[in-house]
């Protein structure tokens, strides 16, 4: 197949730094690749050059994100193999329907659709009532929304946004720092290398990032303790993604929902959803 481009090395400097990120050895890898040893370091080195199948049979040992499969075909001279679709395009309707249903079944508490920089993609009633009620930020509900849109790190982090809200905020801001340290960790986007640097300018922020992680156990669950009005919401998150994604939008995408860690934020949640704000 005829290629459109190929550079210099960066496809093996590629290939080894998802194999050192997986803490994989070059025998290890062959194996799991079925290529020898040998010829696996000479794409390392830059002596051979990979054909799209040995690039795809890399990635899916490796389990590479699909946008890092892209960069490495493109980098090798093909032509990308995984497209990457504006979830607002007429071809993604279904998958919205699947995320609207998604954020339904959540209610009356919060979810939210995250893309790869951590920017509000959509949000449910839940979420749309906490922040609209604690930053006056309107958002609406069951929508992609447009950009620029809010980020979900800039909002724990900065002063301005939901940080002053959050009882906890010390603990959580550890336990979002620490995850976002190790996504951007030797990180080829440029977007989330702005985001990191608008990250480390606000107050507090570089030092803690400079801190280690903290210790594996330290605690089961770091739950985010919300002021609202005279009372504090003790919510649980948990993450999830879209599985088996093919398109590099849709395997990007993260939807958080929100759980109520008490009986008393259970029936906040109620009673604001109840009265409609």
């Amino acid at each position: 197949m005829e290629r459109v481009g190929a550079s210099e090395n960066v496809v093996g400097s590629m290939i080894r730094r998802w194999r050192v990120a997986h803490g994989l050895s070059q025998m290890e890898l062959a194996e799991a690749a079925g290529v020898s040893t040998r010829h696996l370091s000479f794409l390392e080195t830059g002596r051979a050059q990979p054909s799209r199948e040995m690039l795809r049979a890399l990635g899916a040992a490796l389990d590479a994100p699909l946008r890092e499969r892209n960069a490495a075909v493109l980098a090798a001279g093909f032509a990308p193999e995984h497209s990457e679709t504006p979830l607002d395009a007429p071809r993604m309707a279904e998958f919205r329907e699947a995320l609207v249903l998604l954020l339904r079944q959540q209610e009356p508490f919060g979810a939210v659709v995250f893309d790869r920089r951590w920017d509000v993609v959509m949000v449910n009633g839940a979420y749309a009532r906490f922040v609209a009620m604690l930053s006056g930020q309107a958002l609406t509900p069951y929508a992609v929304l447009p950009p620029p849109r809010l980020n979900g790190l800039v909002q724990i982090l900065d002063p301005k946004g939901m940080r002053p809200h959050i009882a906890n905020w010390t603990a959580v801001a550890r336990a979002v720092i620490d995850r976002a340290r190790a996504e951007m960790a030797a990180d080829r986007d440029d977007g989330r290398r702005m985001l990191r640097a608008t990250l480390l300018a606000l107050p507090d922020v570089a030092a803690m990032w400079g801190e280690p992680p903290a210790p594996a156990g330290a605690a089961l669950v770091v739950p985010v303790e919300l002021r609202v009005g005279d009372q504090v919401a003790r919510l649980l998150t948990t993450i999830a993604t879209l599985g088996t994604a093919q398109d590099v939008t849709l395997q990007e995408l993260r939807i958080e929902t929100f759980h109520p860690a008490d009986a008393a934020t259970a029936d906040l949640a109620r009673q604001l959803a109840s009265l409609g704000g």
